[in-house]
């Protein structure tokens, strides 16, 4: 039974094929640099880590120089709109499309699902494979979508709040949103009816299986009612680049 589900969880790695090939090229590139003698630590070859790291920051500067030109903007539009005037009312259908779009603090009574890799370091478990021990980029996508689909008003993953359209990305067993790196556990947290969501987990048949490997390997999942709980605004971009329409 478990060989058939190692199965289904190892077709996930397609979509992290391209990733590898890539990182496979830069290993060939930088192996063929080395072979000509040239220094390991030559000006303009950077530590991925170090990339990672300088690019996390660039976009948190981003982000707090974008949440400063808002609140301008924002103050802006409510002094320069007096009373009764066409500014004031599309200022107004702003502040009401804004809760559809995610982009106000909402507070609820919350549930936090938990995600993490199986304790194991070196040693794998027989009938097993390393693949099987980690959490992976579907895993938390079912975690979400389960939630969405449970009616939760508002989510956030980690740090940074989501919205429908929020892409969950997942290279190795770390995180991309947003530009930002995280590694496991993974922390969704939901705003919506507790117990419907808690039921839609339950029911859920991929989350049915990660289950089965919670406690096969040890997997961490992990669900909790957090009770009132305010999630900030959504503060990354609303603009939607490529849709496939569904007939």
């Amino acid at each position: 039974m478990f060989t058939r589900l190692r199965q289904l969880r190892l077709t996930r790695w397609g979509v992290a094929a391209p990733v590898v090939f890539a990182m496979a090229g830069l290993l060939a590139t930088t192996s063929a640099a080395t072979a000509r003698g040239t220094d390991l630590r030559a000006e303009g070859r950077t530590n991925t880590a170090d990339l990672v790291r300088e690019q996390e920051h660039r976009a948190q500067v981003q982000e707090n120089q974008v949440a400063q030109l808002r609140a301008q903007v924002q103050e802006l539009s409510r002094a320069g709109a007096p009373s009764g005037s066409q500014l004031e009312s599309l200022t107004k259908q702003v502040v009401a499309l804004g809760q559809a779009a995610g982009t106000r603090p909402v507070r609820g009574r919350a549930l936090r699902v938990s995600l993490d890799d199986a304790p194991h370091s070196d040693q794998v478990p027989d009938g097993f494979e390393p693949d099987d021990l980690v959490v992976h980029q579907q895993d938390v996508q079912a975690v979400v979508n389960t939630l969405w689909a449970a009616g939760a008003e508002a989510m956030m993953l980690m740090d940074q709040r989501v919205i429908s359209t929020s892409a969950v990305r997942c290279v190795g067993n770390v995180l991309i949103l947003q530009d930002r790196v995280y590694s496991p556990p993974y922390k969704i947290t939901a705003i919506g009816d507790p117990a419907k969501m808690e039921r839609a987990l339950e029911d859920s048949e991929q989350l049915q299986i990660y289950r089965q490997y919670v406690d096969a390997v040890g997997l961490g999942y992990k669900v909790e009612r957090l009770g009132l709980t305010k999630l900030p605004g959504y503060d990354g971009s609303l603009l939607l680049e490529h849709a496939t329409a569904i007939r």
